[in-house]
């Protein structure tokens, strides 16, 4: 494997294998043990997109490996004045180990991976965002004994965390329910590929309590992503309904948790005492980036050559 694109590209014995190798880097660095796996390697970030929680776990990720990443805004590159993404991508690849993009347009990332040399990384895009749902099927790895009995259930836009999570369905024996307003479903193309490959994986629908019956987890995010704040009051509208909070958790099962992959905005997709009461995984959920993003760099950077 070269790159990171997309989960549909993994198979399951290669997620299986990061989960298994987060959760080793999770309890050494917990137990204040260092791995210097990556030591001598460079990572390179390409941000057109703000963040938080990416930035965070791979910058810290690379240094717990000891290795360094080098923050680069699209504003300071050559490629913000002319300078084609294929000559970009070939010098990327003399200077660097990988490089992880977060950017708008899937094709970008695509393109980048076709010219360049060394690993690329999806942080995000606006079609995909597989390294957050790589850590989330972590992160359920800890809660249930065998996660793949699980009934996901999705609440609210149809947006790459949407169309992450239908990838790995078709990856995956997961059970996935996604509620979602008509006008704001997942990617066409995505859902079908899933129903095809895994029939009876994925459930669509427009009412979320039909989603969130007997689920064993609730999963949302905002109504509107980075680049849609002009849709903002809109989006509002139409996503009322769509909001996970204490009515809609009494229909999923008492064990059920709350996830959210953040940031959130507390009386909007969720309300405030869900995710701040005692079902909420948020900050584990989000902790936990760290840790699979570290198995992510490990398995392109390095492959099988790791250490303890």
């Amino acid at each position: 494997m070269k790159d990171l694109l997309s989960i549909y590209a993994l198979t399951p014995s290669t997620i299986e294998e990061m989960i298994g190798r987060a959760k080793l880097l999770k309890q050494l660095s917990q137990s204040s043990k260092m791995c210097l796996s990556l030591q001598g390697k460079t990572l390179g970030m390409i941000f057109e997109k703000s963040s938080t929680r990416t930035r965070l776990s791979f910058e810290v990720g690379m240094t717990q490996l000891g290795g360094t990443a080098i923050f680069i805004s699209s504003r300071d590159t050559q490629i913000a004045r002319g300078e084609s993404l294929q000559d970009t991508a070939k010098i990327f690849s003399r200077y660097l180990d990988a490089v992880v993009i977060r950017t708008f347009a899937q094709q970008y990332v695509d393109d980048f991976a076709n010219y360049a040399e060394i690993p690329v990384i999806n942080g995000l895009t606006d079609l995909l965002h597989p390294c957050q749902i790589l850590s989330d099927i972590f992160t359920l790895s800890e809660i249930f004994c065998d996660y793949s009995r699980c009934k996901v259930a999705y609440i609210g836009d149809g947006n790459n965390i949407a169309n992450s999570w239908i990838n790995l369905a078709a990856k995956m024996p997961i059970n996935l329910s996604l509620a979602c307003p008509k006008g704001y479903e997942p990617n066409v193309e995505i859902l079908a590929r899933c129903c095809n490959e895994a029939p009876g994986s994925v459930l669509l629908t427009q009412d979320p309590f039909e989603a969130a019956k007997d689920a064993d987890v609730l999963y949302t995010d905002v109504w509107a992503s980075m680049g849609q704040e002009e849709e903002q009051e809109k989006r509002i509208r139409d996503f009322m309904g769509y909001r996970v909070d204490a009515r809609l958790l009494q229909v999923a099962k008492k064990s059920a948790v709350v996830m959210h992959c953040l940031p959130a905005h507390r009386g909007e997709e969720i309300s405030a005492d869900v995710i701040d009461g005692k079902q909420s995984i948020v900050f584990q959920q989000a902790e936990n980036r760290l840790h699979l993003q570290k198995a992510i760099l490990e398995m392109l950077m390095i492959g099988g050559k790791k250490g303890e």
